[in-house]
């Protein structure tokens, strides 16, 4: 799949400092249409994210399912506990632009998309209400990214180790 990045009126790309700020900034995040099924990649960004080295409070919201890595779903943004410093979006680009309208209609800071994710309409909608916004990336790789946990199994796991020890 090919995604084309057309202009948005109001909104240019986030830098790699703009994008470690938000992540700085950012205390929770609700992943819509995270999976219960462990080989999907939006399940190996909530193991990720959930994990000691991400300190963020996570919200699953996904309709289809009760609880998620022993963790409860809830059916939408509007039923969380807590308006969510961020919104970070696994579904379909066409789903994209109503899930931007309910993330501003909750208070939400940003909405990031994930990779191979792109919507003219999102981003206008989240971009018009202020919200910071990122599209095309993956949460996880760009918080490893900052916080030295990218390697090639996905995460820091700690068992090989390039340091020689005498």
């Amino acid at each position: 799949m090919t995604v084309t990045h057309e202009e948005v009126p109001g909104w240019t790309e986030p830098s790699a400092t703009q994008r470690l700020r938000l992540l700085e900034r950012t205390s929770s995040i609700a992943m819509v249409g995270v999976s219960k099924n462990q080989a999907r990649p939006s399940n190996f960004v909530a193991t990720y994210l959930m994990s000691s080295s991400a300190k963020f409070q996570i919200y699953f919201v996904n309709p289809a399912v009760d609880e998620i890595l022993g963790q409860r779903c809830y059916a939408s943004l509007e039923e969380l506990p807590e308006s969510p410093d961020m919104v970070d979006v696994f579904r379909r680009s066409e789903d994209l632009p109503e899930v931007a309208q309910q993330a501003v209609a909750v208070g939400a800071k940003s909405l990031w998309v994930q990779l191979g994710l792109w919507s003219v309409e999102a981003a206008s909608i989240a971009t018009q209400s202020g919200l910071d916004v990122v599209m095309d990336r993956c949460l996880k790789i760009e918080h490893a990214r900052f916080h030295g946990g990218l390697h090639l199994a996905g995460f820091d796991t700690g068992v090989i180790d390039s340091r020689i020890n005498r």
